[in-house]
């Protein structure tokens, strides 16, 4: 029996007559952490979509936890487990950072259990702690991006989907989230990471897959792909 929490099948998504992904076949298996790089437009983004149903699918199949989950909408596959943090961070900016966390836990009714995976995150992200009243609209992007990911963490995800959580965020930020991902991941959550900064992606994940103009190029170790000639001619700038 396949240790598979998702398995993407043939998955197409069309826009209009432009076919953005075509026809891709890949897993990701419990408490793996696996990226997908690729160049901008390579269609990364509308994969990630199509698997948390914000994008119709054309063809093929996506298969959370065993079961088929094509049309499922997002607020259901959250209660099933399944969270994205999503390409722009998408804080709900009139809030303040402790509202948009409990936000995040909307599908539970357990208070306590929640308060105290508030206090978890405060403890992955002290800022966000000391700031706990503070509306996330006047936060920098490097702090949106904590509360972002602190929020997915509130549904106590199995499946986490990042989409270019370093984007447009300085060095030093850009350390502090790869930091956190990867403790995310060895604290058991299974990640999949959508990054166009290879390097680092590959760096993080056991396995990963390439993507370009909507297929999928390459696949293997982590290691091996950050070692290609190819990849870090078209990635790495080597």
């Amino acid at each position: 029996m396949s240790d598979a929490i998702l398995q993407v099948k043939g998955l197409k998504v069309a826009y209009g007559g432009i076919q953005a992904v075509k026809g891709i076949d890949f897993e990701v298996h419990q408490g793996e952490l696996v990226s997908l790089i690729g160049a901008n437009g390579a269609g990364k983004t509308t994969t990630l979509k199509a698997i948390t149903g914000m994008q119709p699918v054309t063809d093929g199949s996506i298969i959370y936890a065993g079961k088929a989950v094509n049309g499922k909408g997002s607020y259901d596959l959250v209660r099933l487990g399944l969270a994205m943090v999503p390409e722009g961070r998408g804080v709900f900016t009139r809030m303040t950072i402790h509202e948009n966390l409990l936000m995040g836990a909307y599908v539970r009714n357990d208070k306590k259990g929640v308060e105290a995976d508030i206090e978890r995150v405060f403890g992955i992200f002290p800022r966000l702690k000391e700031r706990r009243d503070q509306l996330a609209g006047t936060m920098s992007g490097g702090e949106q991006q904590m509360l972002a990911m602190g929020r997915a963490l509130m549904c106590q995800p199995k499946l986490l989907l990042l989409d270019e959580p370093s984007m447009g965020l300085s060095p030093i930020m850009v350390d502090k989230i790869f930091e956190v991902i990867a403790d995310i991941s060895k604290q058991g959550v299974t990640i999949l990471l959508v990054e166009q900064n290879a390097k680092r992606a590959l760096e993080l994940a056991r396995r990963g897959y390439v993507m370009d103009s909507g297929a999928l190029t390459m696949t293997g170790s982590a290691d091996a792909l950050l070692h290609d000639p190819r990849v870090r001619a078209a990635y790495l700038g080597e």
